[in-house]
């Protein structure tokens, strides 16, 4: 019984979001003024992707039926022995295999290289925050939501972080 009301509740969610698809193309298609309003809030601002997953799952649920509840418990705090200022941001001292805490909640927009911090991730937090996270060994995908306090990864060494609010640097000290 349990089963058939989770698949019917995700068949209404699904029904939900198609429908205010729909709906949103219509008014896209008819409307210049909504278009208008579409296109600047949406194409033209930085658009807070994992703010919008926190309030989707909230109403709706997970997107992903099959999506695995339990998380491993790792709440962190960051622990470094010491910091210097490092290109934007700061290169703090860290173990080796050090265990990378989230420093915010948000989602994963960014996984790859770059010059001078290595492997990097983003995570652009909630609060529209991007926090990169460089010289760290993840399983992280594109698109995973991460808790706060939730393991990221692994560095060894040296961990370094920036942060910027849209193109904006921000001042390191501000979150560490």
């Amino acid at each position: 019984m349990r089963k058939k009301k989770c698949f019917i509740d995700r068949v209404n969610n699904f029904m939900i979001v198609c429908i205010i698809t729909i709906i949103t193309l219509i008014l896209l298609k008819s409307n210049s003024s909504f278009k208008e309003f579409f296109y600047k809030n949406v194409y033209e601002k930085n658009f807070n992707f994992a703010y919008f997953n926190v309030l989707y799952k909230k109403y709706f649920g997970s997107p992903v039926p099959s999506e695995n509840k339990t998380k491993t418990v790792f709440s962190e705090k960051l622990k470094y022995s010491s910091k210097k200022k490092y290109l934007d941001g700061v290169e703090l001292t860290v173990d080796n295999n050090y265990l990378v805490p989230s420093i915010n909640s948000g989602m994963v927009i960014f996984k790859g290289e770059k010059d001078g911090y290595g492997s990097v991730i983003v995570i652009e937090g909630i609060d529209g925050i991007k926090t990169l996270y460089g010289n760290i060994n993840s399983n992280l995908k594109m698109y995973d939501y991460v808790d706060k306090g939730q393991n990221l990864g692994e560095a060894s060494g040296k961990l370094y972080l920036t942060f910027k609010r849209e193109d904006t640097i921000l001042n390191y000290e501000d979150y560490i």
